[in-house]
């Protein structure tokens, strides 16, 4: 009677032999017929086209997903009240930390996080904010959804009233 050990050895001997006679071969072929070396060359044109156009695809897809949120979340309406957006600024930007953390919320983080924006007075300062605080995945989303949406004011800052005359009284670090 032929031992187990035996017959696993004798199994993984020929499979063994079969692979590398597979790559001689393969190796073989790839060297010496030019038919062969141009199949391969076809297929690898053909697959890094179809990789392209699966990237273009998913591109597509995520801009269409991101789109769609934006235009739900301005559908929904922000509050207009100074005490109603300061809590719900707070909200969303509490819910964009925690949802932050995992990678594959990071369109749920960039909303929530855009919410936020939407209702803060000067969104420039926060967008600063936000891009020293941020996730750089949560960040190009958010990027994304900010260049989408045309009504959000970014040049909504507390204007300057300094004049020239006040900036001539400052004295000079006495360098003269």
């Amino acid at each position: 009677m032929v031992q187990p050990s035996t017959i696993a050895t004798i199994s993984v001997a020929t499979a063994a032999t079969g692979l590398l006679a597979y790559a001689v071969y393969f190796d073989y072929q790839r060297r010496k017929n030019p038919d062969f070396r141009k199949t391969l060359r076809r297929e690898e044109r053909r697959q890094v086209r179809a990789e392209k156009e699966e990237a273009v695809a998913q591109s597509k897809e995520k801009r269409r997903t991101i789109q769609a949120a934006v235009d739900a979340a301005i559908e929904e309406g922000f509050p207009s009240g100074v005490n109603e957006k300061e809590q719900y600024f707070m909200e969303y930007v509490q819910q964009g930390e925690t949802l932050a953390s995992d990678p594959s919320l990071t369109c749920d983080a960039a909303l929530a996080f855009y919410k936020a924006l939407k209702v803060y007075p000067t969104p420039r300062d926060l967008i600063s904010i936000y891009d020293k605080t941020v996730d750089k995945r949560v960040l190009d989303v958010l990027a994304e959804m900010i260049a989408y949406d045309k009504s959000l004011d970014l040049d909504n800052q507390v204007p300057v009233t300094a004049s020239l005359e006040d900036l001539m009284d400052i004295p000079s670090a006495g360098l003269d």
